[in-house]
């Protein structure tokens, strides 16, 4: 680092452009055109968010190079399924998915470390089985294994799942007429696009029952990403009244919610 400039993934960082309201809403009419170059200038335009996000995760000891690629992965995808008629900023849109994005890769990439005990207790196990199939011509269970090495069979069934190696989604599980079914294809997604749909009618309705400033502070908030003291600002209130409103908005809301 000299002069202020901080390198990562060979990008200057002191250099990056910012993008102003007008900028960022001609780009996304192009990128909706199928302008790339558009596309490009909005990825550039939105790397400080990406550097912001990144901090967060500073005490991960991970390569900041590493996390900022992947933020820009997030990045991109929230810019490809950003959808503009919803009235929420970008980057209120776009930092959920970021954070998103790092996390999956912090857990994809965390090496999963068993204990030596339950590696020994696997591996007798394991020992144990072949000797009694060859022993007694067929696949022993559990409990005869248990017996043989004097092991509990709760211990052995955790010893070996412990030491089996994870299974991603993608992971081909039957195939026939070119027809590939995966593991993620097995796996019930309980947030489908019905309830989330149903969920943001109800939100709707909650929202309703608030009076006209309760209203302006949750939609300044939480839809336009504004913090307590900009919303003060632009209500002429205190901080501390925007606080105790937004807490008694959400709170009818819930209870609205819940009954």
């Amino acid at each position: 680092m000299a002069g202020g400039k901080v390198e990562i993934c060979g990008v200057n960082t002191a250099k990056l452009p910012l993008l102003n309201a007008r900028e960022k809403e001609e780009l996304f009419e192009k990128i909706a055109e199928g302008d790339k170059e558009a596309r490009e200038k909005y990825i550039e335009g939105n790397l400080r968010l990406v550097l912001s996000v990144i901090k967060r995760f500073s005490s991960n000891n991970e390569n900041v190079d590493d996390l900022f690629q992947i933020g820009c992965i997030g990045l991109m995808k929230a810019i490809d399924n950003f959808d503009t008629s919803l009235n929420v900023k970008f980057s209120t849109y776009a930092v959920p998915m970021i954070i998103g994005e790092i996390r999956r890769f912090l857990r994809d990439n965390n090496t999963i470390r068993v204990s030596r005990s339950l590696k020994d207790t696997a591996y007798k196990a394991i020992y144990a089985k072949e000797s009694l199939t060859k022993k007694n011509m067929r696949e022993p269970t559990i409990m005869e294994i248990s017996q043989e090495i004097g092991i509990p069979k709760e211990d052995i069934v955790y010893a070996l799942d412990a030491i089996q190696n994870p299974m991603s989604l993608y992971e081909p599980v039957y195939t026939e007429g070119g027809d590939t079914l995966y593991v993620m294809d097995q796996v019930s997604d309980k947030k489908n696009r019905e309830e989330l749909w149903v969920e943001h009618l109800s939100l709707s309705d909650a929202m309703k029952k608030l009076n006209a400033r309760e209203h302006e502070i949750i939609t300044l908030r939480f839809f336009e990403g504004k913090t307590q003291m900009e919303v003060a600002d632009m209500i002429g209130i205190s901080q501390a009244q925007v606080s105790r409103l937004e807490k008694n908005a959400l709170k009818t809301m819930r209870n609205y919610l819940e009954t």
